[in-house]
């Protein structure tokens, strides 16, 4: 891949992140739980960092960024996915924001492993590593709203 492709995947990122806010907003805004509304209000700030993150790769001049340009980790096979909204169900919403927050620690991972710069790499990796955690927020959640006999 070259750096303009490099650049669409982090464009398609910042979408992502952006539609992650806004669905995290929503659900926090319409939570009557105060730790619900706690864990979403503080998902939305992480991604709205994320995204403020990526813009700063974006804004760089292509010559700033490592990416190595001979492999093809097909990243973008991983991106499409069904609108959030904060419209459905409490559970299938919750389904379609761990299976997001699984994709971009994919996404973010590939980005990491086919960075030359270790600042860069390493970048890649904490947002990976956010991202596993947002992972792992929602499934506690779910696992608690989908399964309530194990309380």
């Amino acid at each position: 891949m070259n750096k303009n492709e490099y650049k669409k995947i982090i464009s398609l990122a910042i979408e992502r992140e952006v539609e992650a806010y806004t669905f995290y907003h929503a659900v926090a805004d319409k939570a009557q739980d105060k730790a619900i509304k706690s864990i979403f209000n503080s998902l939305a700030e992480e991604e709205q960092m994320h995204k403020i993150t990526l813009k700063e790769f974006l804004n760089e001049a292509p010559d700033t960024m490592h990416f190595s340009e001979s492999a093809d980790y097909k990243i973008v096979d991983a991106l499409p996915t069904p609108p959030l909204t904060a419209d459905l169900k409490p559970v299938e919403g919750l389904v379609i924001a761990i299976k997001n927050e699984l994709e971009a620690m994919q996404m973010y991972t590939q980005l990491a492993n086919a960075s030359t710069d270790q600042a860069q790499k390493n970048t890649f990796l904490e947002l990976a590593s956010m991202e596993r955690g947002h992972k792992n927020k929602l499934e506690d959640i779910y696992t608690n709203m989908a399964f309530p006999e194990v309380w």
